[in-house]
């Protein structure tokens, strides 16, 4: 489902000016919601939210890929945005993230959580030095969320 929503709403986005960042279909207080984030050089404002929400209603109804009733909702990934692609990981190597694990990295600390610089990214692995130098590599299956911290 979401493959195919990114495949009608991408060229609709780039035809806005912005980049597709991620679309979530969510379930919240039970009604669906169709959430589109987008991106630009310099962030996205209320304008560029507003046209590209307008542009993908069109598109959408025109194709109606969702059953039944849903809200659309067009915004920006934020500063602290989700990295989930290999493109987020790739455009901020550098950059300072706080990744969340499913089980405790190991049985000597348990700890779940770590704050660092993103050092490296590759599909299989991810590797963070923290603010004591101490380096860390993960197993991408271990990750449940890696979002840029400011």
């Amino acid at each position: 489902m979401l493959a195919k929503l990114e495949e009608i709403i991408t060229p609709v986005a780039e035809s806005c000016g912005v980049e597709l960042y991620e679309i979530e279909l969510v379930k919240e207080a039970g009604s669906r919601i169709l959430r589109i984030f987008i991106d630009k050089n310099g962030g996205v404002d209320l304008n560029d939210c507003e046209r590209v929400s307008h542009a993908v209603s069109d598109v959408l109804d025109e194709h109606d890929p969702i059953e039944g009733a849903y809200r659309l909702q067009v915004g920006s990934p934020g500063v602290d945005r989700r990295l989930s692609r290999p493109k987020h990981f790739d455009d901020n190597i550098g950059q300072k993230v706080t990744l969340k694990l499913y089980a405790p990295h190991s049985p000597v600390d348990g700890r779940k959580k770590f704050t660092g610089t993103l050092d490296s990214y590759s599909s299989e692995k991810i590797n963070i030095t923290d603010t004591e130098g101490e380096k860390f590599e993960f197993d991408t299956k271990q990750v449940a969320a890696c979002n840029v911290t400011f």
